[in-house]
Order: C-alpha cells, then structure tokens, then sequence
C-alpha cells in the first residue's frame, strides 16, 4: 500500500488525527500528503507541533488544533499558526505536556479523565478541565478528558511485514498516542521480511496487531530527522520563519513543494540527491 493510498482510504474531512514525533520521526511525509488531497476540517493534535502543522494550517486543512507548546524547535514561533488564531481561521485547545500526555493516557487505558496533582494555570481558559470529587477521600481532583484520536500517524525507522513498528531514538508521546487511537497508520523507512527483526525487541514502540496500515516512505521524516538515519535539514527550519511569515510566499512554497509534486518520491527528486546525502552524513545537524 502506498502511502497516498493509505491516508485516502484511512482519513477523512472531520475527522481527530495525531502525527506524532518527538524532535525526530515526525511524520512530514504524511502531513503533506493529507494537504496534497485537500483535506479539511480536521482536528490536529500533537503534544509539540512544529514546522508540519503550520504547513497543514497554511493550507487550511484544519478547523482546530488541540496542542502543548508550538514553535519552530530553536528559532521561534510559527507564524502562519499565529496568523491562523489571530483571525479565527482556527480556534485551539492548549494545554501543558502533562496534561496533554494524561489525555492520551485515559484514552489509552479506555477511561473517560485522568485525575491530576498539578494545579490550575493560566492555559485554563484555552482547554477543557473539570473537577470530580475523590470517592474514598472527599477530595475534590482535577481531571482532563481523554483524548482519543480518529487516526495517529508515525513514522519509524523499521517496521516488518507483520506491521511491528521499531524505533531508535527518543520516543516521545509516540506509544501513548498511538495506543489512544482508533486507527494507527504507519510510515516506516524500510519494511522488512517478517519476524527479521525480532532481536531488535527493546526498539518495538507498537506490535502489529494494533498497527491497521503501514507504507514505505523513505526520508518520510524530512526536514526533521530520523536517528541513525539521517539528519535535521537545520537550513529549512531556520528559512521557514521568512517563508511563513508572509501569507503570499507560504502560499508559494506550498505550490511548489507540495501540490507542485505529485508524491512524497517527486518532492525528493525536487530536493535533489546531493542535499539528501549530506543529511544521511550528517553535514546539516546543528
């Protein structure tokens, strides 16, 4: 299955979605191809969103972005993000990464909340949190509502042909928004024969039977990066600030970048394999 098959059979308008990643893996491959297929109205989730989600925002895939920190990792803001709240293109729900990775935590354990300890801030206003009273002491506990998506997006670095997902690397909140969902999708930079990867046990972020679909993808990860792999395109973050800051020339890259190429394989030729070697060397890590 490719992976414009597999997000057009999987992913529909309306509909919660997750692309996880955290600093590394994340799924951009994905994310382009859902703008590639004119999505829209979609609730974008992510604990950290970066330079992918305000990408999808700019091309106006989303009707709401549920999140705990956004920003381009080292240089900044996200400007067509920003741009996107301050005009009621999209309205948001923001919360810590506590609360965000306790949402994914009731979703995964099949619960309705999670209780908390932590104390009410000023995000309060911008998510949703209720209090329950405590049956076996009277106390009155905060809680946070699960979080369960329509479909979570990885990307990994292996997977085999029985669907199990191996990463290298930080992990994140990848396992607790993956196990939240309904659906997972999967991009993997290689898959390989069934049960070849088997001594590579302590890397298994998901088993395959929680997994419903998995594509090829390699560089699936790019501009971030994938550990062991390749690296991060540190020149794209950093011009990305110029590119979003002006809605005319955001709207040209994606022209060109993203509807301008046919798949995720057009937009690496458009990279050029010179530019993809040195990532794979390391020669743009920062």
């Amino acid at each position: 299955m490719t992976l414009s098959e597999m997000t057009g059979e999987y992913i529909r308008d309306g509909m919660t979605i997750y692309l996880a990643g955290f600093s590394h893996l994340i799924p951009f491959a994905a994310g382009h191809e859902l703008i590639r297929q004119h999505r829209q109205h979609l609730t974008l989730c992510r604990a950290t969103p970066d330079l992918l989600y305000d990408q999808m925002i700019a091309a106006g895939v989303a009707d709401r972005v549920v999140f705990s920190y956004a920003g381009n990792p080292g240089v900044g803001l996200l400007p067509a993000f920003r741009r996107a709240v301050e005009t009621g293109q999209i309205a948001i729900d923001e919360y810590t990464h506590f609360e965000m990775v306790a949402r994914l935590e009731a979703g995964a354990a099949g619960l309705p909340f999670w209780p908390l300890r932590s104390p009410v801030t000023d995000l309060a206003p911008h998510n949703v949190r209720r209090t329950v009273i405590c049956p076996y002491t009277g106390q009155e506990i905060p809680t946070v509502p699960a979080l369960v998506p329509d479909v979570t997006l990885v990307h990994v670095q292996a997977a085999d042909e029985e669907g199990n997902l191996y990463v290298e690397g930080l992990v994140g909140e990848m396992r607790e928004a993956a196990l939240a969902a309904r659906t997972v999708l999967a991009t993997a930079e290689q898959i390989y024969p069934a049960r070849s990867l088997r001594q590579r046990r302590s890397s298994l972020l998901l088993p395959g039977f929680r997994v419903t679909a998995a594509a090829v993808v390699p560089f699936g990860a790019h501009p971030s990066y994938a550990a062991g792999l390749y690296e991060r395109d540190s020149a794209f973050y950093q011009a990305w600030t110029a590119i979003a800051g002006d809605a005319n020339r955001c709207q040209s890259w994606l022209e060109e970048w993203i509807y301008g190429t046919e798949n995720h394989q057009a937009y690496l030729t458009k990279l050029g394999h010179p530019q993809l070697e040195m990532l794979r060397m390391g020669e743009h890590h920062e």
